[in-house]
């Protein structure tokens, strides 16, 4: 045998390890599974997450030692909002979630799955709460600075206000699709003409009750473009509306005076997030209507077991990836701060700083990877079927 054989049989045995393994998850997956929103929501996921590395800057204060602040690299880079409309992916992501609670409720006592499905969401938050609880509490006997607590409570705790609206339109999910069900999606139009209303207050200032209000009522509409989708409601054709209607109702928005970034950027005077504005409806319009465009093709790639199988154990690990991908940010972030101003993890935000940000991204992924293997299996027994992709 040539030196060469080595690694060609190597190289071999690994492909052949991964097309069986992949074959499995392949085998596993029910048949009335629509796998392309599985891949719709992980590519959300994934710009959820690459988003918040992205734009949470935590720097190393060289003044005081053991001090961390958080800062916006988006105030620095106007020109930055583009990258913003491609990672800012909430609109598919909630919509993801009506398409399979449309579908997992169907023909199921309306208690019985609310209690399952509200478990799966929990399940993996009381987690991230069991071990951070005792972590904050501890570290001001641990001597660690006040603004570095706020940074270490801030990361954690923030991307849960998501779960919470999620909770809310999950167990509002019967009576979303019964509204779908007697009146088509024409029951939305006066959800957007609320958040039409709610934007022509914004320069006034949002009352704290108001903006509560209005972030699920924003929601509420890819969800229920998800529940009608999976109720045949929203028909694959209405792509070629959505994406084009999406792209000019958000630029006649900009050109009107709504900041151009999907996300808060300090100096913009308001967040098209907080509560959803609509620009981000008029964006996650022209996000679905993409993916209802692409769809078919979409679904003909995704026959293949190689290309399947990393989308189903992403969406196994959905909440446990979104709990904790702040906490793999903050774990490199604070191996790091012994060395001061590491660039691109613990540097401003400024110059080069992306470019740097994105190489120490693999570290993330390694960190948030052990961190899914530590906690996964919460999520998967909170599933009914543990080893079976869950239902959609």
């Amino acid at each position: 045998m040539s030196t060469t054989d080595v690694p060609v049989a190597a190289t071999v045995g690994r492909k052949g390890t991964w097309h069986r393994w992949a074959g499995r998850v392949d085998a596993a997956t029910p048949v009335r599974r629509d796998r392309t929103v599985d891949a719709l929501r992980a590519v959300a996921m994934l710009g959820v997450v690459i988003g918040h590395w992205l734009v949470s800057a935590l720097v190393a204060d060289p003044g005081r030692p053991g001090v961390l602040t958080n800062h916006s690299p988006l105030s620095g880079w106007p020109g930055a909002a583009p990258v913003s409309w491609l990672l800012q992916l909430l609109g598919p992501f909630f919509f993801a979630g009506g398409y399979a609670a449309a579908r997992g409720s169907r023909g199921r006592a309306a208690l019985p799955w609310l209690a399952g499905r509200l478990r799966r969401l929990v399940l993996p938050v009381l987690a991230l709460a069991a071990v951070f609880g005792p972590v904050l509490a501890a570290l001001p006997a641990l001597g660690v600075p006040g603004p570095t607590r706020q940074v270490v409570w801030s990361l954690v705790s923030h991307p849960l206000w998501f779960l919470l609206v999620y909770l809310l339109l999950t167990a509002a999910t019967p009576v979303l699709r019964t509204l779908t069900a007697r009146c088509g999606l024409w029951w939305l139009v006066p959800l957007v003409g609320a958040i039409g209303l709610v934007d022509t207050m914004r320069p006034a200032g949002l009352p704290s009750w108001l903006v509560l209000a209005a972030v699920p009522v924003g929601w509420a509409v890819p969800y229920a473009l998800g529940i009608g989708l999976a109720e045949g409601t929203l028909p694959h054709r209405a792509g070629a509306v959505l994406l084009p209607a999406g792209v000019v109702a958000g630029a006649a928005l900009v050109a009107a005076g709504y900041p151009a970034s999907a996300v808060g950027v300090p100096g913009d005077g308001w967040s098209n997030l907080d509560p959803p504005s609509l620009f981000t409806l008029a964006l996650a319009a022209a996000q679905l209507g993409a993916f209802l465009l692409v769809r078919g093709r979409l679904a003909a790639l995704l026959r293949r077991p190689a290309a399947w199988a990393p989308i189903a154990v992403l969406n196994l690990a959905a909440m446990t990836v979104f709990c904790w991908h702040q906490s793999a940010l903050l774990a490199v972030s604070l191996a790091g701060l012994p060395f001061g101003q590491v660039p691109g993890l613990l540097s401003p935000p400024a110059g080069d700083w992306l470019a740097l940000r994105l190489l120490w991204t693999p570290a993330f992924g390694a960190v948030l990877a052990g961190f899914c293997l530590l906690f996964r299996r919460v999520e998967t027994h909170a599933a009914r079927r543990p080893h079976a992709v869950p239902p959609a």
